[in-house]
């Protein structure tokens, strides 16, 4: 399998509702919230690329480019971007998705690194 043929099949997409208890006091989704689940995505992916143990070791930039209403649906996705020897970049996008119309559009988006470790947590390759 190619380096592209195993990206396009690591892509996570993950289609979250926002409901009042992941909200904050302007009833939009909590940014941890929202860096937690960007968090799994970028898990899944790293792990669906590599079919290796992976962990988050460095979240290189996140922007919350618009809120999140309660109320509205999160469709995250998780593109791997960069593989290096131990690590795998990970993009991930949040759209905003209004539950009863086509409307949807880019909520927010970071970057996250994760890298391949063994069973005592230290780094290997990816193979």
């Amino acid at each position: 399998m190619t380096q592209e043929e195993k990206i396009k099949r690591a892509t996570t997409h993950i289609v979250k509702a926002v409901f009042p208890n992941t909200t904050n006091h302007y009833d939009t989704l909590f940014g941890g919230t929202a860096l937690q689940w960007m968090d799994e995505v970028a898990f899944i992916a790293a792990t669906r690329y590599s079919r290796q143990r992976m962990v988050t070791v460095s979240i290189d930039r996140t922007d919350f480019n618009k809120p999140i209403p309660s109320g509205t649906l999160a469709e995250l996705i998780g593109t791997v971007v960069k593989v290096g020897t131990t690590s795998v970049q990970v993009k991930v996008e949040i759209y905003i998705e209004q539950m009863y119309s086509e409307q949807r559009e880019l909520a927010i988006e970071g970057l996250f690194t994760m890298v391949a470790v063994d069973e005592n947590k230290k780094p290997v390759k990816i193979v």
